[in-house]
C-alpha cells in the first residue's frame, strides 16, 4: 500500500499531443485543474502543487465526424483534503477533471466540453475506462452517444458533440449511488457511506471495481453490449492516526463478498442498449480477468481467474466451449482472418493488479504468480 500512496505526482496527470513525424509535444492538457483554468476552484482550496491524481490509463476514443478525442481521467488517492467542503470561499470539492469525460480538439488540445460522472470520489471508483461511440434510438431518433462506466458499473450516455447527458444504466451491483437525476445524470450519494468519520462501513463494490479496465464489447448490428464484471464489496475500517492507508481519509480497505453472495463472483452481462434491459447474465465462481470479445458470428469470448477461456452464445449466454490456459488471462481477446480462416487470440500472464486482489475470495483457485507471457491462438470452425 505504501508504494501506491507514494504514487501522487504533484500537479496530477496530463494528456499530450505529439507531432507524428518528430515526436515533439504540440500541446498538453492538464487533467487536474490549475490556476487560470475556469475549474481551478473545484479543488476545495488545495494548493495546485499539492493536487494529485487525474491519471489517464485507458486509451482514448476518437470521433472522426466531430474531430474530437474523448478521455477519462482517474480520481486522486489524496481524498482527505477533498472530503469536507471548505465553505464561504466560492469553492467546490468536485475535483475536476477527475472521473470526467473530457472532449478535446486533437489538433490543439483545447477542451471542448466535459462531463463529470462522479465528483469528489472518496472510494477510488474510477470513471476512467473505455469511451465507446455508438448509435442508438433515443426518443424516436437515431442518436450518436458516448457510453462509459466507472467501477460502480453505472453506464452514462452523453451526446458526443456537446456532452449533454442522455441516460444512465445501473447494473445493480453498487450501494453508494442512491439516485440518478434523469435530466442531468447527477448522482445522489448515500452520506452514511462516505469514509473517514471513524465508523466501519460496508461499500459495494470493492475499490478494484465491478467494472474495471477490462473493456466491454459492443455489437453494432444488435446494439448489445457485453460487459465483464466482478461481484464484490469492501469493508472500510478506521485506522489509528498515522497508520498507512490506501486513501488519505485513513481507512483500511478489505475485500469481502456481497451480503447476498452465493459464492459466484465472475459475471458477463449482455445489455440491450435499445431497451436498456439485461438480456442475459453468465455467472461463475472465478472472477473475470479479461475484456470481452463479441463476434459478428454470434460468439462472446472472455477469460477468468481460474485460467479458463470461454465462448458463450451471444444471444443466450449459453456456454459453448471452454479451455484452460497455462496462466491467468489479463488482456483482451482479439479475432482476425488469415487465409480464409478465423482465429481468436489471447495473451496470458499472471502478473496484473486484479490477479493479486481477488484470489482471497476464491482460495481454492490456484493462481500461478510466475512472471510469464504466452500467446494462445485458437482456430474457429467453419460453421
Amino acid at each position: 500500500m505504501q508504494g501506491i500512496i507514494g504514487n501522487r505526482q504533484p500537479g496530477g496527470g496530463s494528456i499530450v499531443g505529439l507531432d507524428a513525424e518528430t515526436g515533439n509535444i504540440l500541446w498538453r492538457f492538464h487533467t487536474i485543474a490549475r490556476p487560470g483554468d475556469p475549474n481551478d476552484s473545484s479543488w476545495n482550496g488545495i494548493d495546485p502543487e499539492k493536487r494529485s491524481g487525474g491519471s489517464v490509463w485507458t486509451a482514448g476514443s476518437y470521433d472522426a465526424d466531430l474531430n474530437l478525442a474523448f478521455f477519462g481521467p482517474a480520481p486522486t488517492y489524496d481524498t482527505a483534503p477533498l472530503r469536507d467542503l471548505v465553505k464561504g470561499r466560492g469553492l467546490s470539492n468536485d475535483a475536476l477533471y477527475t472521473n470526467t469525460t473530457v472532449a478535446l480538439d486533437p489538433m490543439t488540445g483545447r477542451l471542448i466540453w466535459y462531463y463529470q460522472h462522479l465528483p469528489n470520489d472518496q472510494w477510488d471508483f474510477d470513471w476512467a475506462f473505455e469511451r465507446q461511440i455508438v448509435h442508438l434510438p433515443i426518443d424516436g431518433y437515431i442518436r450518436k452517444v458516448v457510453i462509459t462506466a466507472g467501477k460502480v458499473a453505472i453506464y452514462d450516455a452523453l451526446d458526443p458533440a456537446t456532452g449533454q447527458y442522455a441516460f444512465s444504466i445501473d447494473l445493480g451491483l453498487q450501494n453508494v449511488v442512491t439516485a440518478i437525476d434523469p435530466k442531468t445524470g447527477i448522482k445522489t450519494i448515500d452520506p452514511n457511506l462516505i469514509p473517514g468519520y471513524g465508523r466501519r462501513i460496508m461499500v459495494c463494490p470493492h475499490m478494484a471495481g465491478v467494472k474495471t479496465w477490462y473493456p466491454a464489447s459492443y455489437n453494432p448490428a444488435t446494439r448489445v453490449l457485453y460487459v465483464p464484471l466482478v461481484e464484490s464489496c469492501m469493508d472500510m475500517i478506521p485506522q489509528d492516526k498515522g497508520e498507512p492507508s490506501y486513501l488519505t481519509t485513513g481507512d483500511e480497505i478489505t475485500l469481502r463478498p456481497r451480503p447476498d453472495s452465493d459464492g459466484k463472483y465472475g459475471r458477463v452481462q449482455a445489455i440491450d442498449l435499445t431497451t436498456r434491459k439485461t438480456l442475459w447474465v453468465a455467472r461463475q465462481r472465478a472472477p473475470q480477468m479479461t475484456g470481452v470479445l463479441a463476434t459478428a458470428g454470434g460468439l462472446v469470448f472472455a477469460g477468468a481467474l481460474d485460467r479458463v477461456f470461454t465462448a458463450y452464445d451471444a444471444d443466450t449466454g449459453t456456454e459453448l466451449w471452454k479451455t484452460k490456459l497455462n496462466a491467468v488471462p489479463n488482456s483482451t481477446p482479439i479475432s482476425y482472418l488469415a487465409n480464409g480462416k478465423q482465429y481468436v487470440a489471447m495473451v496470458v500472464g499472471s502478473i496484473a493488479g486484479n490477479s493479486y486482489v481477488f484470489p482471497t475470495l476464491v482460495p481454492e483457485i490456484s493462481v500461478p504468480m510466475a512472471a510469464n507471457s504466452t500467446l494462445w491462438v485458437f482456430e474457429l470452425p467453419d460453421s
